[in-house]
């Protein structure tokens, strides 16, 4: 600078200018941060509580990380995909088999869900601010909804995500120019194949989004972008495939013949557990292990939202002009392409598709008997949070401009009430988790302390209860290992039937049972001293039976 001469400051250069987040997004940031800081504080406190299937798929990870086996479905059955044993199996070679290990995979699938949730909203028309709101509806964590996002026991964990990718991928391949369109129908394909090997229960989905991409791309779909997505499609699905012409099994009629429960419902239980319990416990505003009366108030909100939402999807559909079918670098002649016809489009189908999966849940005999536990298989109504609360915001909170007032004052003090109920409600039902995971922890101290005991002892074999014997095995990383007795001293059913016959081939095996089950009270009248009788060690909530010689 020449002395005397003062300098003009410079422009700066847009270029180089760091873009900064604005205050919705930085907010959904920490939000879904909080949500995930949450999730993982549960899994280093052993909650949501493990059972012997998700052990099961410890296993299944455990023999992959060994290369003892590489599993295509859950042990002991030919349907649900092992992706979860798979995606834990290199955590498992490296620190050993442990249920924090096997679920770090789940966790990393939860933060992947929100973050694609948070850019479907995006894509869909939503502003920032709605998009923190979809953000922090899915970052609240209560009993079922944890479960259905943490526990690794097949085929719930990767449904959300792939389902927001399903749909924000249509969104691209509607909307898109030319670029990089073959990569995006691959991986659609793939996607949807890796669903079909997984869990058919995301398929609703699957078909409603794939209708619009027929309806809309089927020109493009004649071409090489049909060859592309059939392959990818064949190749996520290519385990299944592989499988069922090696044994000539269908996987969809296994699924069909283990949907339901032992005994039939009526239609009357059905309905309540489908329709009225399923929804709330879907969505999160049940406390562990039940639904209070108040808790309930969604079953009622939920039909009339989907309803409001898809007539809404709808109109915006048969009002905004159509896409043209001159190709995939088609544009409208007059400005951008019809994004806002794209994003109904989109929220139709996934409406449509929780639609289908709440319709299939609550004819199932499942819905009826098993209403709390199988509720699970709404989990993917979640998917379609985006699409089902867009009518609620938009009441609440009008767009800006001449052309977008606000409604009357009672739809808007009805939306926002109702906003805030899900909000509420669903934090309750969080708080109730958290206070019910101390009791968890203790649970799974005593566990441990049952697995150290067997080492202590030098026992190798033992028979259990179904929901305690793969537990076992997983935990003493197949130390022990135990076969399936029910509360008779019956042989029960053995996932890995290669357990039964070590077991079996040891004369020294020996039973472990909960303190004060029904096993444990037959065992009890063979305790004795002399030899044939049984002895026992008891552990905090377990009982090990040990034959005298």
């Amino acid at each position: 600078m020449t002395a005397g001469v003062r300098e003009e400051p410079r422009e700066a250069d847009p270029a180089r200018t760091p873009r900064r987040l604005r205050l919705p997004t930085l907010l959904a940031l920490l939000v879904g941060g909080v949500g995930v800081g949450y999730r993982l504080a549960l899994l280093l406190a052993d909650a949501p509580p493990t059972n012997s299937d998700e052990a099961t798929m410890g296993l299944a990870a455990l023999h992959i990380a060994r290369g003892d086996a590489f599993p295509v479905w859950f042990y002991g059955q030919a349907y649900m995909g092992t992706l979860e044993a798979y995606l834990a199996a290199p955590l498992v070679a490296v620190a050993g088999p442990s249920v924090l290990v096997l679920r770090l995979p789940t966790l990393a699938l939860y933060a992947l869900f929100l973050l694609l949730s948070w850019r479907l909203t995006r894509r869909l028309g939503g502003d920032r601010w709605y998009a923190l709101l979809v953000v922090a509806v899915l970052a609240l964590g209560a009993d079922r909804v944890v479960k259905n996002q943490l526990i690794a026991g097949g085929g719930y964990p990767e449904l959300n995500p792939a389902g927001a990718a399903l749909a924000l991928l249509t969104v691209g391949l509607c909307v898109g120019g030319p670029g990089a369109r073959l990569p995006r129908w691959a991986a659609w394909g793939l996607v949807a194949g890796v669903l079909l090997w997984v869990d058919p229960l995301i398929l609703p989905y699957v078909a409603t989004l794939g209708v619009l991409l027929l309806a809309w791309r089927r020109r493009e779909l004649a071409g090489r972008a049909g060859a592309m997505l059939a392959g990818a499609l064949l190749l996520g699905a290519a385990p299944m495939v592989l499988d069922s012409l090696r044994h000539g099994r269908n996987p969809l009629t296994a699924v069909l013949r283990a949907s339901g429960s032992d005994v039939a419902a009526g239609w009357a239980e059905r309905l309540h557990g489908g329709l009225v319990l399923g929804p709330s416990l879907a969505m999160g505003f049940c406390s562990p292990g039940h639904c209070a009366p108040w808790q309930l108030w969604w079953a009622a909100v939920f039909p009339v939202l989907l309803l409001i939402a898809a007539c809404a999807a709808w109109r915006t559909l048969r009002r905004a002009p159509a896409i043209p079918e001159h190709g995939p670098s088609s544009r409208p002649r007059h400005g951008n392409p019809p994004a806002h016809r794209v994003s109904a489009g989109v929220r139709l189908a996934l409406l449509a598709g929780a639609a289908a999966v709440l319709a299939a849940y609550a004819v199932s005999d499942a819905a009826g008997r098993t209403p709390v536990e199988s509720s699970r298989y709404l989990s993917c109504l979640a998917v379609a949070v985006p699409a089902l609360l867009w009518p609620l915001w938009r009441a609440a909170r009008p767009l800006d401009g001449p052309r977008h007032r606000a409604g009357p004052a009672a739809v808007r003090t009805v939306a926002v009430a109702v906003l805030v109920g899900v909000l509420g409600t669903g934090g309750v039902a969080t708080v109730d988790t958290v206070r019910a995971a101390p009791a968890v922890h203790a649970e799974a101290d005593r566990h441990r302390a049952l697995v150290d005991m067997l080492g202590a002892l030098g026992v190798r074999h033992v028979r259990g209860g179904y929901w305690t014997c793969n537990r076992i095995a997983f935990a003493t990383g197949e130390d022990v290992v135990c076969a399936v007795v029910d509360d008779r001293l019956r042989p029960g059913f053995d996932r890995l039937p290669a357990y039964r016959r070590a077991v079996a081939a040891d004369p020294d095996a020996g039973w472990v049972a909960p303190d004060a089950s029904p096993l444990a009270a037959l065992l009890d009248r063979r305790l004795g001293t002399t030899p044939g009788t049984l002895d026992v060690v008891t552990v905090d909530g377990w009982r090990i039976y040990l034959p005298r010689r």
